[in-house]
């Protein structure tokens, strides 16, 4: 659950094998900060236990580590939870509850006065919400990830929807330019992109994301 940008030296020290990444991230202006990132995640098939964390996540400034909200499938069943991955500061995961294929999952990252709170909902199911001591954070990268070691891209088209990000300041560029494509790796298709500004915020709507396959 860590980008490789981040993380290149324990990759190197680690015995296990390395992940392969696919993402897209939106990069902010360095005078702006994003303050909520939400949106419903449509849960996919599961072809066997292995090292799948599929997420949507926050990075900041500093490159210390990634706020994610993690559909994981190291069991076998998918399981999602919320949590800071890794360290600086040391924060412990949030709860989550088990998913299967045909599950939708609404997703709500929000900036308060003191932490950040992720809620998850089921459907109409479970809910979970947990807060994280991340104010201290800039966070100025939003992030579509899939994050695979051991196992390949076998579990079909990863799709995003309803999806809102909010940011400080004005300009919308980064909300209404392509993202950046990681390596070039990732067939992708956005739908129904829009920004607008109220005073000192901008809110990015993409009704949205569907990360295809590797190309």
């Amino acid at each position: 659950m860590l980008l490789p940008t981040l993380f290149l030296l324990l990759s190197l020290l680690s015995s296990t094998h390395a992940a392969t990444w696919y993402f897209l991230r939106y990069n902010l202006p360095s005078s702006q900060s994003f303050t909520s990132f939400s949106g419903t995640l449509a849960i996919p098939r599961l072809p066997k236990a292995g090292v799948y964390y599929l997420w949507p996540g926050l990075q900041p400034t500093d490159n210390s580590g990634v706020y994610q909200n993690v559909l994981d499938g190291r069991s076998g069943t998918w399981w999602i939870g919320s949590g800071w991955c890794c360290s600086n500061p040391s924060l412990p995961w949030g709860s989550g509850f088990n998913v299967v294929q045909g599950d939708t999952v609404a997703f709500a990252n929000t900036r308060g006065t003191g932490a950040w709170t992720s809620t998850l909902k089921k459907g109409t199911g479970a809910q979970v919400s947990n807060d994280f001591a991340l104010s201290s954070k800039t966070f100025n990268q939003a992030i579509f990830a899939i994050e695979l070691t051991g196992v390949s891209w076998d579990f079909g088209p990863l799709v995003f929807s309803n999806v809102v990000i909010t940011s400080t300041g004005t300009d919308t560029k980064w909300c209404t330019n392509v993202p950046e494509n990681y390596n070039s790796a990732t067939n992708y298709v956005l739908s129904g992109v829009s920004a607008s500004v109220s005073g000192s915020t901008v809110t990015c709507k993409i009704g949205s994301v569907t990360l295809q396959g590797p190309k």
